[in-house]
């Protein structure tokens, strides 16, 4: 029996292995987008898939985000497995006719005769120097849109198992990818990947009594280095990650906030009408009776994306939640 050496990988470099696995397991997956095919992606996340599997199943289309997922939708209909890039989240803006109007509601309109098995992947997030259209977080747009699952990865293994996952699923799946963590590393062997939890599971990254952080995607380093900070404050605080935004785990989320009594919701999209606030809402319908303080948010501030000279102010850090974390009325137990 030969035995593979675990070595460091990116997450960039497991999404390309969830790619080219799955294109290899299954003849009917399809990538396209803007530059996946000759350049390998902006971010080289399709390196290599076009010289292994032909321009026919890695195509490059041309600039235009509403052709490129319409088209998807045509494949779809016709039993295919498309797997769209759009360059960079912003990009996403102008397929959103084509999302809201037919891949989110196809299966509903045809009284479930018609699932279109979509994958739309989408870089976002900031962290990575660029400028507004290069660095936004829209998930709330797509967790308000029903019909579509949302999945954001923030570990090397869920990069890979998310995206087979997301791949091999009947419905639309909005597979955020954190551009900022695409370099993050970790111990993964890519001929035998680390089962996860399915879409629809969050899973608690670190144990703790005192307060809960909620986070995902870009987020979840900073909020595991804010709570060893917390640490020297006396805290332990408990950080969930919750890797699918729709399905939402309020099973995991409830029990972990039952458990600490307080919670934090932390994202880098806006706080106003974002998703820290559908999150509280479901935490505080679900624990109300368990609360020792309101539950409180750290987001970026309602503004457009910053210049990338502004942006460490924009994004939220171990210094704002440990600020929101001072005050979730700790003196009721004094």
């Amino acid at each position: 029996m030969t035995t593979v050496a675990v070595k460091p990988a990116t997450m960039a470099q497991a999404l390309t292995r969830a790619l080219r696995d799955a294109m290899a397991a299954d003849p009917t997956v399809h990538v396209m987008g803007e530059d996946v095919g000759t350049l390998g992606g902006v971010f080289r996340v399709t390196d290599g898939l076009a010289k292994e599997f032909g321009e026919d199943r890695c195509t490059d289309t041309p600039l235009a985000e509403a052709g490129i997922l319409g088209t998807a939708v045509g494949m779809a209909m016709y039993g295919l497995r498309p797997v769209v890039e759009m360059q960079f989240d912003a990009f996403a803006y102008p397929a959103f006719e084509q999302l809201i109007s037919h891949v989110s509601r196809m299966r509903n309109r045809t009284r479930g005769a018609m699932p279109l098995p979509i994958t739309i992947r989408v870089p976002y997030g900031g962290g990575i120097g660029g400028v507004e259209h290069h660095s936004d977080s829209s998930e709330a747009y797509y967790m308000a849109t029903p019909g579509l699952h949302v999945v954001t990865p923030a570990t090397v293994a869920d990069a890979y198992g998310l995206l087979r996952a997301a791949i091999a699923s009947d419905d639309p799946v909005v597979f955020l990818e954190p551009k900022r963590l695409y370099w993050s590393k970790d111990s993964w062997n890519p001929e035998h990947p680390t089962d996860v939890e399915p879409i629809g599971r969050a899973v608690v990254r670190r144990p703790g009594r005192s307060a809960t952080l909620l986070t995902y995607g870009p987020s979840l380093p900073v909020c595991l280095e804010a709570a060893e900070a917390a640490q020297a404050e006396g805290w332990d605080l408990e950080v969930v990650d919750l890797r699918s935004l729709v399905p939402f785990d309020d099973e995991t989320v409830a029990a972990s906030v039952r458990r600490t009594g307080r919670a934090v919701v932390v994202h880098e999209s806006g706080s106003y009408g974002g998703p820290g606030g559908e999150i509280a809402a479901r935490v505080t319908e679900r624990c109300f009776h368990h609360l020792e303080a309101p539950v409180l948010r750290v987001a970026g501030f309602d503004i457009p994306y910053p210049p990338p000279m502004l942006e460490r102010h924009h994004l939220p850090g171990v210094d704002r939640i440990l600020d929101a974390v001072g005050r979730l009325q700790w003196e009721a137990e004094n």
